[in-house]
């Protein structure tokens, strides 16, 4: 049974996650649906069964009161994409359909249930998190016991890629978010959250490093995600 993922728009990258699914011979099975900021077509959420926040520029600060300047901030920010990105998360959770938040997805979802950002790691933590010249970082990440991402992983540790300055502020965790998993290098960085309690609620990961650019599938974090969120959408849809 064919699925439809809605893919929200980011200027920044967004081939590949279209490349993701052609890469694991998955793009036959899978339409793939542009839900664009730009274009406001809030009518296409209808038409999908999950779901992708993508990663891209920082969320707008107004959004969690945060500062308006900080370190390594953007020329701009896109606060019509923030409320775009809001309005396709609570057709998803109303409807209880999939979704798979990914990077600026898993920071902008903690802003949603009024948590907080880090707005810039720093300098040390930034050389082990940020891109640098376009090439993604790598390091070790803990994955908590008795979460979603273990379950799908079945590993306590793994290796992920990185591209990012900011990250959820520890101490201003969105209403009913757990952390799933930390970066592995002993900092308080937050790699993944998805929902304490459960109850009543759709299938939603979100993780803070790049699944859909990651070279190797075989991965426990890439490879083993999507899988499980493609899983989780077609079982919604066929309910």
């Amino acid at each position: 049974m064919k699925i439809s993922i809605g893919i929200s728009y980011s200027t920044i990258n967004l081939q590949n996650y279209y490349t993701w699914f052609e890469r694991t011979g998955l793009d036959a099975d899978v339409e793939l649906v542009d839900l664009n900021f730009l274009q406001n077509n809030l009518h296409d959420f209808i038409v999908c069964d999950g779901f992708i926040i993508t990663g891209g520029d920082d969320v707008d600060p107004v959004f969690y009161e945060g500062q308006i300047n900080y370190p390594n901030r953007p020329p701009s920010f896109h606060p019509r994409r923030d409320t775009f990105e809001k309005l396709l998360f609570e057709y998803a959770m109303l409807h209880q359909k999939p979704l798979l938040g990914i990077c600026r997805g898993l920071q902008i979802v903690n802003v949603f249930y009024g948590g907080k950002l880090i707005q810039d790691l720093g300098d040390e933590a930034n050389t082990i998190h940020k891109s640098l010249g376009g090439i993604d970082k790598e390091h070790g990440v803990f994955i908590e016991a008795n979460t979603l991402l273990h379950q799908i992983t079945n590993s306590n540790i793994g290796s992920t890629n990185s591209a990012h300055h900011q990250a959820i502020d520890p101490d201003f965790i969105g209403e009913n978010l757990m952390v799933n998993a930390w970066a592995g290098n002993g900092e308080q960085v937050i790699e993944g959250i998805e929902f304490l309690d459960k109850t009543g609620k759709p299938f939603m990961l979100c993780v803070q490093w790049h699944p859909e650019r990651m070279a190797d599938q075989q991965n426990l974090l890439a490879g083993n995600i999507l899988k499980r969120f493609l899983q989780e959408v077609q079982t919604t849809k066929q309910t």
